[in-house]
């Protein structure tokens, strides 16, 4: 199991990704828009967020922290746009934990095949912590 940290911004991803990588002498890795993700008759692709980041990652001490834009007509409260993010190879590891941390809270994202992942959810636990839990698959190039 691995604990990350998702930061969330409002359309300046880009510029917050190159000085975090200038500031922590990393590089920026996986960097790629929405327009570049596999599309999902479920969430069309607007026209406001093609050039936005839907995911970029830069390793720092020993973690890979990652970034990305809102959608454009999603709201972000500066200060609450960080979220910690779990990843296991165990899948039914993904199901306990989500379910655990969904009991008194609100699911964001039901547990559900993502472009990304095979296995996925987001929910606010009862404490009012937004996860990110996901089935970890390897690395692959979009």
């Amino acid at each position: 199991m691995q604990l990350e940290i998702f930061i969330n911004f409002d359309g300046n991803c880009r510029e917050a990704v190159e000085f975090y990588a200038k500031v922590f002498k990393s590089e920026v890795r996986n960097l790629m828009t929405y327009a570049d993700a596999p599309p999902d008759p479920k969430y069309p692709l607007k026209e406001a967020d093609r050039d936005r980041i839907v995911y970029a990652g830069i390793p720092i001490g020993g973690m890979t922290v990652m970034f990305m834009d809102l959608p454009s007509d999603s709201p972000l409260t500066v200060g609450d746009n960080i979220t910690p993010t779990i990843s296991t190879d165990n899948k039914d590891e993904v199901t306990r934990l989500f379910n655990e941390l969904k009991e008194g809270g609100e699911v964001y994202m039901e547990l559900q095949k993502a472009f990304f992942s095979e296995w996925y959810g987001m929910v606010k636990d009862k404490f009012g912590v937004i996860w990110q839990i996901l089935h970890y698959v390897p690395q692959k190039k979009f």
